[in-house]
């Protein structure tokens, strides 16, 4: 993919799709531009009423799948900040750079290695005008203190995997787990990209769903083929078709040097394929580096062997927002219907911002009494939207953007029967659904 200058990326032939879905997700409440109103600031967005349902619900299906539906991995929520001692024993320092060109006729600047062709400026076409590669690394740095330049130098974490080991013997001894064993963290990193863009795909502040699987050195390799495919099932089960993903093993020039094999789970993007996750056999490397930096051990003794050795560690790591704009991309959908086009987000259930739309037909009075008794029923078990404004055809279509699933229509023949009409948002399809049974009819479709 060629690298991005400051301006976003044409996107053809399927920017039409990538457009759409960023008008959509200003105009729904998903995603809007941060601080606007003075002019934004590139690369950073706010996640709105509706983006902040999906990517809770995206990092909640990770977390139920990593987390709560085993018993050989616990969670962690380690902290942002961190002193130079631990990156320095990580080789962030060091090693967390990419190599930055600047184009000397147009000024733009771009990364070396995301270049299609290393002589040709790609923002104005210029031969032989960059300037010589100069690494730029790409951790934040601030200082923790009252008086300016006189505090303690810190650093926003790029990554959340290494909170995850500094604490790994506390986990250790706290969980009462052994290897093989997983701690799991969902959270924030910061890096200070060269060139950001793709809507959500690259941006400076992003969210991570990371996994490290600590196990004995000789399992390592069959731990971690059981990742690859458990983390590409993930996508597949949650809606992504299989045609628009591929597990992608890193060649041998593109590893790093503490891994002996790293796969990538890839989505078909508008502009070609990309990255969403990667898993990564990372060797004793992580742990064996903390413990020489910081003198304490972070190795494992089996009572059952009577030896001691430092676990191998497989470490299944996701972007948390551009997988749900991965889930964006592949959801939408554009049908005629009545000679009219319907644009729906066919979500996976789980995914959802909003299970359930309930629906007065009308805002007289005397529906609304019902609908909101409706609405109280549901709330506790299912993130509900109440609407009330428009006719009943577009506040339908209002839903189906969203990708809500499950339309509830109170009208006024539920006052005598004691009934609503509930619509599918996929076929269209609706159903007399008398209103003591409402909660379970629809628990069993959205479980």
């Amino acid at each position: 993919m060629a690298a991005e200058s400051d301006a976003e990326t044409d996107l053809s032939p399927e920017s039409d799709l990538m457009d759409k879905i960023v008008n959509l997700s200003k105009r729904r409440g998903f995603v809007f531009p941060s601080a606007e109103i003075y002019g934004g600031f590139r690369s950073t967005y706010d996640y709105g009423p509706i983006g902040v349902l999906l990517l809770r619900n995206v990092k909640d299906a990770w977390w139920r799948s990593m987390v709560q539906l085993r018993d050989d991995v616990v969670g962690l929520d380690a902290a942002i900040l961190s002193p130079p001692a631990v990156w320095q024993a990580s080789g962030h320092l060091e090693n967390f750079t990419d190599p930055l060109v600047d184009c000397k006729v147009c000024q733009e600047r771009f990364r070396l290695d995301k270049l299609d062709d290393p002589k040709l400026c790609p923002n104005c076409a210029a031969v032989d005008s960059f300037t010589d590669a100069r690494e730029f690394n790409l951790m934040f740095r601030t200082q923790a203190g009252p008086v300016s330049g006189a505090g303690t130098e810190v650093y926003l974490r790029p990554e959340t995997a290494q909170g995850m080991f500094v604490d790994f013997a506390n986990v250790l001894q706290s969980s009462r787990k052994k290897p093989p064993f997983g701690i799991a963290q969902v959270g924030k990193s910061f890096r200070n990209e060269i060139t950001p863009g793709n809507f959500v795909f690259r941006t400076r502040e992003f969210e991570q769903m990371e996994m490290e699987f600590f196990v004995p050195p000789d399992e390592a390799g069959q731990w971690y083929e059981y990742w690859c495919q458990q983390r590409f099932q993930w996508y597949l089960d949650l809606g992504i078709p299989e045609s628009k993903l591929r597990l992608r093993p890193h060649a041998d020039d593109e590893l790093s040097h503490y891994s002996s094999g790293t796969s990538d789970v890839e989505f078909l993007f508008p502009w070609g394929w990309d990255e969403l996750e990667g898993i990564a056999n990372r060797g004793d490397y992580d742990l064996t580096q903390h413990m020489n930096a910081s003198g304490e051990k972070l190795d494992y003794f089996d009572p059952v062997t009577n030896s001691r050795y430092t676990p191998h560690v497989i470490e299944p790591a996701a972007g948390a927002t551009r997988t749900m704009m991965a889930f964006l991309l592949a959801a939408y959908d554009e049908e005629e219907v009545n000679d009219e086009t319907r644009v729906v987000l066919r979500l996976h259930h789980r995914l959802a911002p909003y299970k359930v739309a309930v629906l007065p037909l009308s805002k007289k009075d005397t529906l609304t009494p019902l609908a909101r008794e409706v609405l109280g029923s549901l709330q506790p078990h299912f993130m509900c939207d109440y609407d009330e404004t428009q006719n009943i055809g577009k506040r339908y279509r209002r839903q189906d953007e969203l990708g809500t699933p499950f339309c509830v229509t109170i009208d006024f023949d539920s006052l005598d029967d004691q009934a609503v009409t509930v619509r599918e948002r996929d076929s269209m399809e609706q159903e007399r659904i008398a209103i003591p049974e409402l909660v379970e009819y629809l628990r069993l479709r959205l479980t």
